[in-house]
């Protein structure tokens, strides 16, 4: 126990104060309801007659509705105040659309709920600067790992809504459990705002944008999109970000569907696929992960990371129906990729955000991510609507891009001009 109690990562969950401690304290109370329901969405998209192409599609407009909110969030954060514009948008963003989908009956009502959710990109980057601005640099990547942590462990509800689909129906299941999630997700905001207070940084932008419009603030982005570009740190950790971000997409959307109709399984066996890719990923957090997470040296776990992504999505392209070895094997070494790369990238892009404008900045970073990312979801359901396997074929590329990325990024120089 004593052991245990001393490792980096439990040593920083003790030292958080504040505002980190807050935010990472209630991502169980996000993480629950999402693990419920994410992994049967395609599925239950399925069961309402919504096509392939048309699940592509709800993907790239939910992406490009973000590009707008993006834009605008970081104006909204500095204007507003990072902790009262999250309790807004996360109630907006995320409760309302689960109402949505509990009662949605064709395609309409998913693209309803993909444009209203896209405002939680305001709330993402209100809840990064609450998170970041008042933590430590060297408690930075354990942070982001308990943050993916929260979720693997909350994924372990996964069976759960798997008995539910089982036992009542994707359909009725489904329902069922968006209702729980907004009863949840409502309860989070709540709960985090309660616990945490406005940053020093969020004050003063709150002072120096009070008599400033939206729009005027907005007309100064060409300044920061500038600085972006003059920073190879956050150029570096953005290039990596497209290669996960266009992954989780298309695996997002695609994963279920391939593994019931390609692989022949059973809707309701998705959660045991989903818990034992979680239980991989929590073992590699706490023995691979606090060796090879090393913000100075992070081109071994990104390396070792993208390498095992690429040989996972080779699995589930070449494996025939129902072949349980294979995919297993592939969840395994997609978990051990994904724990040792995630983490590393979501730190690289905290370091590298200049604090000033940290707001705004990341702002334009996502919207980046957003705009190169948008077109995939319609492409990955083109290429699935002609064979279920060729959106994983695309990842494979994706991950092939990535570890030529980590090869070329000028290491000591993203760190220093970060």
């Amino acid at each position: 126990m004593n052991t245990l109690l001393k490792h980096p990562l439990f040593q920083t969950l003790r030292e958080l104060k504040g505002n980190p401690r807050a935010c990472v304290f209630t991502e169980p109370m996000f993480g629950i309801p999402y693990n419920l329901f994410y992994p049967f969405f395609s599925v239950y998209m399925l069961a309402l007659g919504v096509t392939d192409q048309w699940i592509g599609a709800i993907a790239s407009l939910g992406l490009a509705s973000q590009i707008l909110t993006t834009v605008i969030s970081g104006a909204i954060v500095d204007k507003y105040g990072r902790r009262l514009t999250l309790f807004i948008t996360d109630i907006v963003s995320f409760s309302i659309p689960c109402l949505i989908w509990a009662f949605a009956q064709d395609v309409r009502y998913f693209a309803a709920a993909a444009v209203i959710n896209s405002l939680y990109r305001i709330s993402h980057t209100a809840w990064t600067c609450l998170m970041i601005e008042e933590a430590e640099q060297r408690h930075l990547v354990h942070i982001w790992t308990w943050v993916t942590i929260s979720g693997i462990c909350t994924s372990f509800f996964t069976p759960i809504g798997g008995w539910f689909v089982g036992r009542y129906g994707v359909i009725a299941a489904m329902r069922g459990i968006y209702i729980f999630a907004f009863i949840m997700l409502t309860a989070k905001a709540i709960v985090l705002y309660a616990y945490s207070t406005e940053t020093p940084r969020g004050r003063e932008r709150m002072i120096e944008t009070r008599h400033r419009s939206l729009t005027s603030l907005l007309g100064e982005y060409r300044g920061v999109l500038r600085q972006i570009l003059r920073s190879p740190g956050i150029v570096a950790a953005l290039s990596l970000m497209i290669v996960t971000n266009i992954y989780a997409t298309v695996n997002g959307s695609f994963w279920g569907v391939l593994f019931t109709t390609k692989l022949g399984f059973p809707e309701s066996q998705i959660s045991l696929f989903v818990m034992l890719r979680s239980i991989i990923m929590a073992v590699c957090f706490f023995t691979v992960g606090p060796r090879l997470t090393s913000i100075r040296n992070f081109r071994l776990p990104l390396w070792l990371g993208f390498s095992a992504c690429f040989l996972s999505q080779l699995l589930l392209v070449l494996m025939p129906a129902r072949s349980i070895l294979p995919l297993i094997a592939s969840v395994l070494m997609e978990a051990t990729g994904w724990a040792l790369a995630s983490p590393m990238i979501e730190a690289l892009l905290a370091v590298a955000l200049e604090s000033h404008e940290r707001a705004r900045i990341s702002a334009m970073v996502y919207m980046a991510l957003i705009l190169v990312t948008s077109p995939f979801g319609w492409i990955a359901g083109q290429l699935s609507a002609a064979d279920r396997a060729l959106p994983f074929a695309l990842n494979m590329v994706l991950f092939g891009i990535g570890i030529v990325l980590v090869r070329i990024i000028d290491v000591r120089r993203t760190l220093q001009t970060s």
